[in-house]
């Protein structure tokens, strides 16, 4: 049998194959993050047939200062849950499951976005997006651990099947984990251990608050790609933290590189990550970057070096691409 149509168990979590529908940013909802026709359309499409186990919905603001976006898709507070309902419906009606992605922008973001100066775990510029953001108080992380929490609360209302928290692309707590831009010396700073004690508080707080059953993912910058920046040790520490916290899977992708890496190449380009995480954790791992053939994704799961294979832009530009994928299997 492929490896591609074998079924996956991760927890509370069962799945019907190995292909997932990674995050992608769709600039599609209304200026206020409310889901729209228009957001319902385009995952209906996408999940048309149910040939992807699983579908991960865009990163979605947790709090207004930490919206990346105009349009944007919101979870910030609870007049949002009853479009979500819709877009949870739409998607388990075609046969897939479904989950949000939570996120904070921190300083991956500018003030005439936001309405405020964006907040980061200390002054210092983003490597991306330049700007001068504001140091994050203690009072500042205790507010968004619990905006976190309320997100995941109203993900599990909506009636989605889990939720990821977005620790990648150098949004907030990629900034909290990456040496480039935690320069704190208070217990969020320095060492690996507590530069990930954000994503600790926030996993604890979100498992709280959506119970033991409900699966939990996470989104890990691996790597930063850049001189300073997270290297694949780091996250090695980090990912094996993460599994004793309760998450369920990790998705593995770039961190300050963003989700393309300019001297990465070929189908699987974060490989090596997902290879080096998937080797110290018993959980199941998800990879993606320029995965586009079929054949490449039996492959990459053939050689262990991923659990599940997320597809983004081949799915962007053909949405018939896993109903493609899967009968070539069966035929």
């Amino acid at each position: 049998m492929s490896h591609l149509l074998k079924p996956l168990q991760a927890g509370p979590l069962t799945l019907i194959n190995r292909l997932v529908m990674p995050p992608m940013a769709t600039a599609k909802a209304d200026p206020n993050g409310k889901v729209n026709q228009s957001i319902l359309d385009y995952y209906a499409e996408k999940s048309e047939g149910g040939y992807l186990s699983l579908i991960i919905i865009e990163h979605s603001f947790i709090k207004l200062d930490g919206k990346a976006s105009d349009l944007q898709l919101s979870v910030s507070d609870d007049s949002m849950v009853e479009g979500l309902k819709k877009l949870a419906e739409v998607i388990h009606r075609n046969g897939s499951k479904t989950m949000m992605q939570i996120n904070h922008a921190g300083s991956n973001t500018t003030q005439e976005i936001t309405g405020t100066t964006p907040v980061a775990p200390s002054a210092v510029s983003h490597p991306r997006r330049g700007g001068m953001p504001n140091e994050l108080t203690r009072e500042g992380i205790a507010n968004i651990i619990s905006a976190f929490q309320n997100a995941a609360r109203r993900t599990k209302e909506a009636g989605f099947d889990g939720v990821e928290i977005h620790s990648a692309h150098g949004y907030l707590l990629n900034q909290f984990f990456s040496p480039l831009t935690n320069k704190r010396t208070d217990e969020y700073g320095g060492n690996v251990h507590n530069r990930i004690r954000l994503h600790l508080q926030v996993i604890e707080a979100v498992r709280a608050a959506v119970g033991d059953d409900f699966p939990i993912l996470l989104r890990l910058g691996a790597s930063d790609f850049r001189e300073g920046g997270i290297i694949i040790e780091d996250s090695q520490v980090a990912a094996k933290e993460f599994e004793k916290a309760g998450v369920n899977i990790l998705d593995i992708s770039g961190g300050f590189s963003g989700y393309m890496v300019p001297d990465l190449s070929g189908q699987g380009y974060f490989a090596p990550l997902s290879e080096a995480i998937k080797k110290i954790v018993s959980i199941p791992v998800i990879l993606t970057g320029g995965i586009t053939e079929v054949q490449a994704a039996e492959q990459l799961l053939a050689e262990k070096k991923t659990d599940l294979i997320g597809v983004g832009r081949a799915i962007l530009q053909n949405s018939k691409w896993a109903e493609q994928a899967i009968n070539s299997m069966l035929n």
